[in-house]
């Protein structure tokens, strides 16, 4: 069966979540987040989040991976080691032959909730519905890349139709 990654980058947490189409609908592999501590060196940081997530991908062999766009409004320094785990990622994925999709904050709402302005907690309830999981995943990262996981679901469903 066809998996999907869901990739939500951060240096202290990287949430990731494994999604695939099952005989109910859609389900989850797996879940959970990548931590690094505060007091760790950032280029060490960086190399756990990475070797941690290559290990992800060869467990479980995802056919693609969705990754959250980088966004951001005021925080520069957020925005920029947000961006270096970002981009440690999409190395990852690159060296491992995995199919990137990139999605914004916006599209992830939408297609998991219906609306753009959806509140976190909205995201996290949708996602517990759809993959019909008895509690809300946790931590909220690891709801995030489980939600970046259904929102790639959807638009390869809507792509591979388009193919046809």
């Amino acid at each position: 069966m066809n998996q999907i990654l869901g990739i939500d980058p951060g240096t202290a947490t990287t949430g990731y979540g494994i999604v695939r189409e099952s005989n109910k609908g859609i389900e989850a592999v797996a879940y959970g987040v990548i931590s690094t501590p505060a007091n760790m060196p950032m280029e060490l940081r960086l190399l756990k989040i990475y070797q941690e997530l290559v290990e992800i991908i060869i467990l479980h062999r995802p056919e693609s991976c969705a990754v959250e766009k980088l966004f951001f409004r005021t925080n520069v320094t957020t925005a920029i080691s947000v961006g270096q785990s970002r981009g440690v990622v999409l190395l990852a994925l690159a060296q491992n032959k995995v199919k990137l999709a990139e999605y914004t904050p916006l599209q992830v709402k939408q297609a998991v909730v219906g609306y753009g302005a959806a509140e976190k907690k909205q995201v996290q309830l949708m996602v517990q519905a759809i993959l019909n999981l008895s509690e809300m995943p946790k931590p909220d990262d690891a709801a995030d890349a489980l939600a970046i996981a259904i929102c790639h679901f959807h638009s390869k469903r809507i792509t591979d139709l388009a193919e046809l």
